[in-house]
């Protein structure tokens, strides 16, 4: 089971995600946003993006 993220790495990978969006990368979600930052919110949200967290601490 995926664990969720804390909320640095929520805001990390959303940010990461909208610099993509703005540059051009296709959207994976059906949506009425125009704002980078609010479509790759609405991504995470559905899960849909391929990001992996890999943590330093042994996790």
């Amino acid at each position: 089971m995926a664990r969720k993220g804390n909320r640095y790495e929520k805001a990390r990978i959303i940010g990461a995600r909208a610099l993509q969006v703005a540059y051009g990368a296709p959207v994976l979600v059906d949506t009425d946003q125009t704002q980078p930052i609010l479509i790759a919110a609405e991504e995470y949200d559905e899960g849909v993006l391929p990001f992996t967290v890999r943590r330093g601490d042994g996790e």
